[in-house]
Order: structure tokens, then sequence, then C-alpha cells
């Protein structure tokens, strides 16, 4: 079954450049213009002039850039129309997209639970990064613990640029996504309902590098309280 997507954000950089510059292009400061210059060389026994056509203006071609951001469900429920589609916060954006960036890093083929874990203390910066770290579950730990579970990858093997999601790894973030619109699809999604969704994913390999540290499920019940507090913002 083809995965559908939430479309997380949809930015439009109108241009960089859309208009001509008005005044001319010199090489000195612009207060005195110089339109030529003329250099004598004792050695040719000649004078040689070099211009500087100040009348000649640059135009610049105006660029349109579509930048989108979007994370993939294949859930038929996530199904709704714009208006009611969850919104996923910068972080919880940022936390995939440092995961996938982890994946081929490692030259996995595939995006996993352990590299969307391992996205999540890339970003750094949300209450559920530090949340892992003050339980001593950092970085390093967890790249350590995925390489012993799954392996190096081939020394001459290239990972995607995109990674596909594991199986897993989609649940996961269909479990996120759900959390959200159970709770009446108030706020964000974020980094909290990400690892929440990798917990939920017992038989996965992020689940098991997670329980391997000392997560449990109190200490996934302690975030999951916290995630939903009104105005929680995981930062």
């Amino acid at each position: 079954m083809a995965a559908q997507s939430f479309t997380l954000a949809n930015l439009k950089i109108d241009s960089f450049y859309n208009h001509k510059l008005s005044s001319p292009l010199h090489f000195f400061s612009t207060r005195n213009p110089v339109k030529s210059l003329n250099l004598t060389n004792p050695w040719m026994g000649g004078d040689f002039s070099l211009s500087l056509d100040s009348s000649a203006s640059v135009s610049r071609r105006k660029i349109p850039i579509a930048v989108v951001a979007s994370l993939p469900t294949a859930n038929p429920e996530s199904a709704v129309s714009d208006a009611k589609k969850p919104k996923w916060s910068w972080r919880g954006i940022k936390s995939f997209a440092m995961g996938e960036l982890e994946a081929r890093k490692l030259k996995y083929p595939n995006t996993g639970t352990e590299s969307l874990l391992m996205g999540i203390l890339i970003e750094g910066t949300s209450f559920t990064s530090k949340f892992l770290r003050a339980h001593k579950i950092t970085l390093s730990k967890v790249r350590e613990e995925t390489v012993k579970l799954l392996g190096k990858a081939d020394l001459y093997s290239f990972s995607p640029e995109h990674p596909p999601l594991t199986h897993d790894a989609q649940r996961a973030l269909d479990s996120a996504v759900n959390q959200n619109l159970k709770a009446g699809g108030i706020g964000e999604i974020m980094p909290a309902h990400i690892l929440l969704g990798i917990w939920s994913e017992v038989e996965s390999p992020g689940h098991k590098i997670l329980a391997t540290l000392g997560f449990t499920d109190e200490k996934a019940k302690e975030l999951e309280s916290f995630a939903s507090e009104s105005g929680f913002l995981d930062e």
C-alpha cells in the first residue's frame, strides 16, 4: 500500500533576488566611482588604460524556491483534511531529519527506530532529549548499542539520500500522530511523541536499545505525563 504523507510545513521563499541593483557596481568606494585608471609601465615604455564601465547594470533573475517538509504516514486514519491535520513542531521535524542523516552516516539502507532515537538526541534542545540524557541515555551509548545490535554496514555500501523508513519506524511515527489525534489534535507533535512511539514498538531496535540502557515503562509514563500537560512545548 502506498504511503500517504502529512505536509508539516509549506515554506515559500519567493526570491532572494527580486530586483535590479539600483546603483552602479564599482570596485572602489561608491562615493567617488572610478571610471578609468591610467597605469604607466616604465618597463614597456607606455601608458595603459583600464576602464571600469559604471553604466552597466546587473540584473538578477527571480528564483522561486519552494521548500516542503513532510513526515510520512501509512495510517489511513491519519488521512484527514488539511484543516485537521496535526502539525509537527520544528523540533519534531529536525529530530526526524537528523535521524535520517544518522542512518546515512552509518550507511544503513533504512531509517529505523534506532535512527529516530539518535535523531532526538542529535537535535538535543528538546525536553525529551534532556530527559534521556538525565537518565544516562546518550548519543554515544545509543550509537554503540546500535552497532552491536545491527552490525556495521559494509565499507563500500552506500545509503540512499533519503533512507526509507522501516515498518516499525513507520508505525512509531503513526503512533506519534495518533497520540495527538486522540488528544483532540491540540498542540504540535513533538519529539516526546516520537520517543513514546518508538517505545510502543516492543520488537523494534529502538525499543531494545532503550531497554538495554535502562529506559522503562515507568519512565515512559513519566514522560507521557509531561507531554500531556497543557502548554507542553518539549523545550
